[in-house]
């Protein structure tokens, strides 16, 4: 792990500044009122050109022959690179592909695998957006941002994004459908050996960064369940935090490319259990699936390691607690694997605070901030941590540009009262104790001049 070193912006400083200090928070009946979210650039209005809702691609012809000269490609990225300005999706593309509609050399292909190199004539036709099968659901959103082409809300923890066997009901997409119209794109999340993820536990993965699937052979009824409208990235059932979806298969297209080019700004908070060390760094190991538990990911030093893919993640530590028993940490990735800080923060020994499926229990919780807190406080401590029944997780900041006006747009967002209450108990007892470690942690930093 290497230190790095980057300025904090305007909106993840405020962020902080607000968690750093006790929040007021207003509770109407059962909906909590937090503190607004906030925008660098909250009024502007994303002026781009005026365009009404997403006319129908259907039909859009490509016939063109491979450069002579160039290397060997799939089919479906070589279709989508010469479609994708025109906003044609490459899940589109694929679609497209498994319907009959593309052609090598005048021979039709079904697989979206296919390769095709210099001089090959491939020609395809856009196949019409399929029917979306999820119902409109009457569920309220936190809504940050909307406009014409882009909607930015910020996710409660345990709902789940889309619709999947077993959880064909309120998602965040039956919620969308109910609030706007909005075009539907066919996105494959899972493959065909058998290693899903049930409640749609895949935090932000890249709806276009399919290659790590094996698509081809997944059966029409899984295709159809996993139809669902505009989401470009996810996050896992437990984290709560912001999240965009496009309106239209332009802004779709053209988010999930700055998602692939790794241009998207995201940073996320967690309360871990121990503190991370260094205090800071750059995390780059490989993600793969657990061989040992099919719901699991498992971070890998190095790579060559079957179906591992790259990770990397940045770290940098907020405050500390309990002489150590827990810390603040921010985490800004640069690659959006499946459970990518939950794998991270394993790899490190610091798993996430109630995150039972990578180690986070409550018993080891417990053992790391009793030992070092007064026994008065124990009974708190457990009461604290017995509600705790999610990853403490929350994605503060999410920057993007917009899809249509190119403009630059940053949200951030304070965790919700799960979040902070846990927080608020583990600064009473730092305080109580007379520890101070952020002040440490500040003072340490001072002197080394590290930063993420």
């Amino acid at each position: 792990m290497a230190a790095a070193t980057a300025p904090p912006t305007p909106a993840i400083a405020a962020t902080f500044s607000a968690l750093l200090r006790r929040r007021a928070v207003r509770s109407y009946g059962r909906r909590p009122i937090y503190s607004r979210c906030v925008s660098s650039n909250a009024r502007a209005e994303a002026a781009g050109e005026p365009e009404g809702r997403s006319r129908g691609l259907g039909g859009t012809r490509l016939e063109e022959a491979v450069p002579a000269g160039e290397g060997r490609e799939r089919v479906d990225a070589w279709i989508s690179a010469r479609l994708g300005g025109g906003g044609v999706s490459r899940a589109r593309v694929q679609a497209s592909i498994r319907a009959g509609l593309v052609a090598v050399n005048g021979r039709p292909v079904s697989k979206v695998s296919h390769m095709v190199k210099g001089g090959d004539l491939v020609s395809c036709t856009v196949s019409e957006l399929q029917p979306l099968r999820a119902e409109a659901e009457d569920i309220q959103l936190d809504i940050v941002y909307e406009d014409d082409h882009v909607l930015v809300v910020n996710k409660p923890a345990h709902m789940v994004v889309h619709p999947a066997p077993g959880n064909a009901n309120g998602t965040l997409v039956n919620a969308i459908l109910h609030h706007c119209r909005i075009s539907t794109f066919t996105c494959l999340a899972r493959n065909s050996t058998g290693h899903d993820f049930p409640n749609s536990s895949d935090d932000d993965i890249d709806v276009f960064d399919v290659d790590q699937f094996a698509t081809e052979d997944v059966s029409s009824e899984v295709r159809n369940a996993l139809v669902r409208p505009g989401i470009v990235h996810r996050l896992d059932k437990g984290t709560s935090g912001l999240l965009v979806v496009a309106k239209d298969e332009h802004s779709h297209a053209q988010l999930a490319e700055q998602f692939k080019l790794h241009t998207i700004r995201r940073v996320y908070i967690s309360l871990t259990c121990g503190v991370p060390h260094p205090d800071s760094g750059r995390i780059e190991a490989s993600i793969a699936r657990d061989p040992n538990n099919r719901i699991r990911m498992i971070a890998i030093a190095g790579s060559g390691h079957g179906y591992a893919r790259n990770a990397a993640s940045r770290y940098k530590v907020r405050e500390v607690f309990a002489g150590g028993g827990s810390a603040l940490v921010e985490w800004r990735l640069e690659t959006g694997r499946t459970h990518q800080i939950r794998a991270h923060a394993k790899y490190l020994g610091i798993p996430l605070l109630g995150d039972e499926t990578y180690g986070g229990t409550k018993s080891l919780a417990l053992s790391l901030l009793r030992p070092r807190t007064p026994s008065k406080y124990h009974s708190g401590l457990s009461d604290m941590i017995s509600k705790v029944d999610r990853p403490c997780l929350h994605a503060t900041l999410l920057g993007f540009k917009h899809p249509r006006s190119g403009k630059i747009l940053e949200f951030s967002c304070p965790p919700p009262d799960d979040f902070t209450e846990v927080l608020d108990e583990l600064r009473r007892v730092t305080s109580a104790d007379g520890q101070n470690g952020d002040n440490n942690f500040v003072a340490r930093q001072s002197k080394s001049g590290s930063d993420v």
